[in-house]
């Protein structure tokens, strides 16, 4: 009996220390639970992670400041994110957590490396600033850049200021952003991989169309291309163009996309000759072609744009009954069903749109031809490859 009665007010006792701690221990898991949901709210786009990381760099520009002394100049305005190593320990975990949540936002893979750069908007700003003058940091906001109406900067004290749009200061202000050529050459990857993954676009051409060795071969070359505005305010820096080739493939009813990078094209009112090869025809069933220029923005997400891409093609495949009645006619309405898409269901300031070139045709010399929308200038020129002779 008494054994039952031990045994007993154990029982109790155990439930009274259930009841006074359970409220503790749900009041700490709400405060564990609203820490992580803090924490993932960091890295829910784009635009948050960089504002994050401006106004961290700017509280820690005191001790940051030898490290950017040290390393820009005027050949040199920009520093990636990994080069700051007198960041403290908990900002540089921040920074590689910031880096995966990009890596996954924008469709890349793990490897790609470290995305996040600080860079000098001018270098006329280069001279005050190394004479002391104070810098802010700004990072360029989210959403269409059409309906900016300030940017988002921070002082050292984790002050913020509101900077235009248009114009850009002349006080020192370093930018937060991307790394864009790097992101530009892993999305292109990723995009190329997807499409030939889906046999929309294939690395070479199908033996039953492929030239012999013996046959050269038949290519466009860019020789000059201009464009009049860039879409870019001041804070986005350089433009980063690349180019979608359709056309319709040799072999299959099934449209080609070929993604063409055009690295060198950064500043609209400038010529470029970078005596590229755009276009190889042997990849396309008709001499005809269509290009779309397109410029990256930050909030792309390459896989998912790579898809879309796919979806729109099937589509508009699917919808043409007899392929071969059309002709080459079939490929500026795959050209216009992909414009089409892009407002609504792609982009906001994702890709934007920079113009077209309708119905490129093999073999003909185009002199300054402009684009759909007169934004782009192009000078384009076949040019025959001959096989090497051994």
């Amino acid at each position: 009996m008494n054994m039952m009665n031990k045994i007993t007010k154990c029982l109790v006792t155990l439930a009274l220390l259930n009841c006074v701690s359970a409220p503790a221990f749900s009041a700490q898991y709400e405060i564990e639970k609203g820490e992580n949901l803090a924490k993932l709210a960091q890295y829910k786009d784009v635009a948050t992670i960089k504002r994050n990381f401006a106004k961290q760099i700017a509280l820690n520009y005191s001790v940051l400041n030898a490290d950017l002394k040290q390393t820009l100049s005027q050949y040199k305005l920009v520093l990636n994110a990994d080069q700051l190593p007198s960041l403290g320990m908990h900002t540089q975990q921040n920074t590689r957590l910031a880096n995966n949540a990009l890596q996954q936002l924008k469709g890349l893979p793990h490897n790609t490396g470290s995305l996040l750069q600080v860079r000098l908007a001018s270098d006329k700003m280069l001279s005050a600033w190394q004479q002391g003058e104070r810098p802010l940091f700004a990072f360029a906001p989210a959403g269409d850049d059409t309906q900016w109406s300030e940017i988002e900067a921070f002082d050292q004290y984790g002050d913020i200021h509101y900077l235009s749009v248009d114009q850009m200061p002349t006080q020192p202000v370093f930018i937060v952003e991307l790394d864009q050529q790097k992101v530009q050459d892993a999305g292109i990857a990723v995009m190329r991989g997807i499409l030939s993954a889906n046999k929309f676009s294939k690395s070479t051409v199908s033996p039953k169309n492929q030239l012999s060795n013996e046959q050269p071969l038949q290519t466009s070359v860019l020789k000059k291309i201009r464009l009049e505005d860039d879409k870019e305010p001041w804070i986005s820096g350089g433009a980063e163009i690349y180019a979608i080739v359709t056309g319709i493939d040799p072999t299959r009813d099934e449209p080609i996309l070929d993604i063409v990078d055009l690295p060198y094209l950064d500043h609209d009112q400038t010529d470029y000759s970078p005596n590229q090869v755009l276009i190889h025809w042997q990849r396309y069933r008709w001499q005809a072609v269509d290009l779309l220029l397109m410029e990256q923005d930050d909030n792309t997400n390459y896989k998912t744009l790579a898809i879309k891409l796919l979806e729109i093609s099937e589509q508009v495949m699917a919808s043409i009954p007899d392929l071969q009645a059309q002709g080459y006619a079939i490929i500026p309405k795959l050209t216009n069903e992909l414009l089409k898409a892009m407002p609504d269901e792609w982009f906001t300031n994702n890709d934007d749109y920079v113009d077209v070139f309708y119905t490129l045709f093999e073999n003909k010399d185009y002199q300054e031809y402009k684009g759909a929308s007169s934004n782009a200038t192009i000078t384009l020129s076949p040019l025959e490859i001959n096989p090497r002779l051994n």
